[in-house]
């Protein structure tokens, strides 16, 4: 990698964001094509209360992406010039494409969940728990609606999820019955509990969860989360969060480079890290 002033500046957003590996995962990409020099994937540390400002720094320096984590995404979209269609209907942004000049906003994430699903199982017809009614959650929803599977949205305050649901025209939950938890055939973490300092936590009772079901956690540091943990033990097939990271960042990758992603390169550098 030799960088100079030429050099395209990426950025990853969020609080926390010391964790995350999508600084790693795209340089590799980036030396894996031989594009080093021209781009350069970096992270910084941002309060939800200062996205506007560091919109208006990338504008300034003329950074030419923006990757948002966790708490950005639905935030960043007010200091936006464009949302592309996707990005409107699920109302969150992870992706930030400065195009000449003009900011525009995509969001991958829903890829980083259909994805990985999709190589085990049909989702047409499946019974999904969705957890979480943030940003990561509205692009599950949409995902998983788009193939047509039967959402239902379970979230710690109540009126939220409901919102959700009207919106996605899908169920909402408050798992009154624990039990309920084993009538879903895929349940999906969207939140942050499960990452640090919340290692220990679990976002649902694992007590009801089987064999029967696929577990789904989108947090990957610690690589296997409690909920994860817990799953296997009672049998259930479980899909990592480095799942996620990699599918919506490849496609991430190819709206900041215009190429193809080398999918095989960035995997290695998660499952080494």
């Amino acid at each position: 990698m030799k960088l100079s002033a030429k050099t395209k500046i990426c950025l990853i957003i969020g609080d926390p964001v010391a964790h995350s590996l999508s600084p790693a995962m795209h340089n590799a990409g980036f030396d894996a094509l031989g594009i080093g020099n021209k781009y350069v994937f970096l992270g910084a540390k941002v309060k939800v209360e200062d996205v506007g400002i560091a919109v208006q720094a990338m504008r300034k320096m003329g950074i030419h992406g923006l990757t948002c984590t966790i708490p950005h995404k639905i935030e960043v979209m007010k200091y936006l010039d464009e949302i592309d269609e996707v990005a409107k209907k699920i109302g969150a942004v992870n992706t930030v494409l400065n195009q000449n000049g003009k900011f525009i906003g995509f969001n991958t994430d829903w890829l980083g969940v259909v994805t990985p699903l999709e190589k085990i199982i049909d989702l047409s017809k499946r019974k999904v728990l969705v957890l979480g009614a943030g940003g990561a959650a509205r692009a599950a929803i949409f995902g998983l609606s788009k193939r047509k599977a039967k959402v239902t949205i379970f979230n710690r305050t109540k009126e939220k999820a409901i919102l959700l649901a009207k919106e996605f025209n899908c169920e909402a939950t408050d798992l009154i019955k624990k039990s309920d938890i084993s009538n879903f055939d895929i349940i999906i973490n969207t939140t942050s509990v499960g990452m640090k300092p919340r290692e220990i936590e679990t976002p649902i009772t694992v007590e009801y969860l089987t064999r029967n079901q696929i577990v789904f956690d989108i947090v990957y540091v610690p690589y296997e989360t409690k909920l994860l943990i817990e799953a296997k033990k009672r049998g259930a097939m479980v899909v990592h969060g480095i799942e996620m990271l990699l599918y919506q960042g490849t496609a991430q990758f190819e709206i900041y480079t215009g190429q193809k992603a080398p999918e095989k390169v960035m995997r290695a550098i998660l499952e080494t890290r």
